[in-house]
């Protein structure tokens, strides 16, 4: 007897899931709006790309600090009454971006400090946001509800940057901001409208052992772990879209709106992969696969950086969001099927360190390097080394290079005697 197939849109026939996705469509949006605009404002105020760096550090103390507690929180409250509070922390601090640039007010620690505030709550909010869809659809739409989610932010860091650019161009960036606040209140609504019913899993007492439990699980687990630091040195060493408005006011020369048009590039090609995969899958060799994504992910942040043309430049990143979404896809699958339900909360926290972490110090290494090295050169050497790494986990890792639907090298080898008896 064949098992019936799911429908890829079965998930949105739950009436809370798809209020949640579309609250947080638009949501997410806006929030890329507000970042394409913190990025020019901080540009347009210092001409500094070391500066544009430190918009990443503003956004990675908070998160160094909060995203282990962040999973058991996730474990111990109500995850809705978790959610509004974080959406409304993030609310407040855009409506205050926006009141200090249409006064003339802001400054450059102005909008780092709000910034970081913003980081604080998203990285709270985090986890429960994950963690949530489990008890809004049945289980057999769980899988199709989390690919919904991936291409629901995949659209809006496709439309944020877009419209951000356009919006900076047209009306300033506290346009922006007040329209990101204005975002807030859908998500908001969409929570206070949604009933998920109730998780049928232990609750954590709030504690540091909960949470070093979570670390330790995720250390002793080498496919685990290798996976977050692929994730964790690609997006250190290749965070080109840090430093976009460079190229595009200096070197491409093509302005705020073609400065949206290069941030949304990455999601436009992951859209693409999104959709390919979603109809092809991701393959049988799951672990190879992953490692040929992250070296193309390096090798186009490369050659952006050496382009002068637009053009190549939106190709450029275009392929390196198609390849950071495969290997998305692949990480996620590998940490799903390793990873007990019992510490999966904790184990997404952990995770937060290095798929949120990385880009946040990447930022950091970006604005350093522009500083030293110049914009293009410190873009190809950061790609290029990426690349490498990636060579060099695959080198230390064979149980990573021999992942095979979902099947690691030491369950492959426990399998073989038995299978040649």
């Amino acid at each position: 007897m064949t098992s019936q197939r799911i429908p890829p849109l079965a998930a949105f026939r739950s009436r809370d899931f798809s209020l949640l996705w579309f609250g947080n469509l638009v949501s997410i949006t806006g929030t890329e709006m507000s970042r394409t605009a913190v990025a020019w404002q901080v540009y347009e105020i210092t001409g500094d790309p070391l500066a544009l760096g430190a918009i990443g550090a503003a956004r990675l103390i908070p998160l160094v600090f909060l995203a282990l507690g962040a999973g058991v929180l996730a474990d111990a409250f109500d995850r809705r009454k978790l959610l509004i509070f974080a959406n409304l922390a993030t609310l407040v601090c855009s409506l205050l971006l926006g009141l200090t640039t249409s006064l003339d007010m802001a400054s450059l620690w102005m909008i780092y400090g709000l910034t970081a505030l913003s980081a604080a709550a998203t990285t709270l909010g985090m986890p429960a946001r994950q963690a949530m869809v489990p008890s809004l659809v049945p289980r057999e739409h769980l899988a199709g509800a989390l690919s919904l989610n991936i291409t629901a932010w995949q659209l809006a860091t496709v439309l944020g940057p877009t419209i951000g650019g356009l919006l900076i161009a047209a009306a300033g960036v506290g346009t922006v901001y007040w329209i990101d606040a204005a975002t807030f209140l859908v998500i908001i609504g969409t929570l206070f409208l949604i009933r998920p019913q109730p998780v049928a899993a232990e609750r954590r007492n709030l504690s540091m052992g909960a949470a070093i439990e979570g670390l330790r699980f995720v250390m002793s687990n080498k496919l685990i772990w290798s996976t977050m630091l692929l994730d964790f040195l690609a997006t250190f060493f290749s965070a080109a879209t840090t430093l976009l408005p460079i190229f595009a006011a200096d070197i491409l020369k093509v302005g705020p709106q073609g400065m949206g048009l290069l941030f949304a590039a990455p999601s436009i090609g992951a859209v693409i992969a999104s959709v390919i995969t979603s109809v092809f899958g991701a393959g049988h060799r799951q672990g190879p696969l992953l490692l040929w994504a992250v070296a193309i992910y390096g090798l186009s942040t490369a050659v952006f950086g050496l382009s002068t043309s637009f053009w190549l430049s939106m190709l450029m990143l275009a392929i390196n969001g198609a390849a950071d979404t495969v290997s998305m896809v692949v990480r996620g699958t590998i940490r799903n099927l390793e990873t007990p339900d019992e510490m999966r909360g904790r184990m997404i926290s952990v995770n937060m360190l290095f798929f949120a972490g990385g880009p946040q110090l990447g930022e950091i290494e970006a604005g350093v390097a522009a500083r030293l090295l110049g914009g293009p050169l410190s873009v190809f050497l950061g790609g290029l080394a990426c690349t490498f790494l990636s060579g060099g986990v695959a080198s230390a890792v064979p149980e990573l290079r021999a992942y095979r639907d979902g099947t690691s090298l030491r369950v492959a080898k426990e399998v073989q005697p038995a299978a040649a008896d």
